[in-house]
């Protein structure tokens, strides 16, 4: 049925939720499960007004990048506690949905399964949410949780 299913992942419950749902299909279906955290860019503008952790050095995207990498790992966990032994996880930089959806045709991806609801801005709530962005671009079938 599917054999390659990406599972964006943020953090958040609804991610969480997300992976665990995609896991059990994956362990049904004998699928590769390939988890995928992004981190948003700042410009120069975003950097210089952001303020970093104490006792962390680095630029802005430095400091989101190894967040981001926690969190796709905290990902991968949540996917192998579920049954999925090779569960892979990356990190890319960039807008949201846009890199979740060119992830999946560079991985051949036949499944996205997605949180409803992450750790956005109120800018979701005004432009629409990651989730809807993603159902409407992307070319295989997407799993809403």
């Amino acid at each position: 049925m599917f054999t390659r299913i990406l599972i964006p992942f943020d953090g958040s419950p609804s991610g969480a939720e997300a992976v665990r749902k995609g896991a059990a299909l994956a362990v049904l279906c004998g699928a590769e499960v390939l988890i995928l955290t992004v981190f948003h860019h700042h410009s120069l503008l975003e950097a210089s007004l952001s303020a970093q952790r104490p006792g962390e050095s680095g630029n802005v995207d430095d400091v989101m990048r190894d967040h981001a990498r926690e969190v796709a790992e905290a990902g991968r966990a949540l996917a192998h506690e579920a049954g999925v032994s090779g569960a892979r996880a990356f990190v890319k930089g960039g807008q949201p949905a846009r890199s979740i959806i060119a992830f999946a045709r560079e991985h051949g991806v036949d499944l996205i399964v997605i949180g409803s609801r992450g750790l956005g801005s109120i800018e979701s709530f005004l432009l629409g949410s990651v989730s809807h962005k993603v159902t409407g671009l992307a070319d295989c079938p997407v799993l809403v949780v």
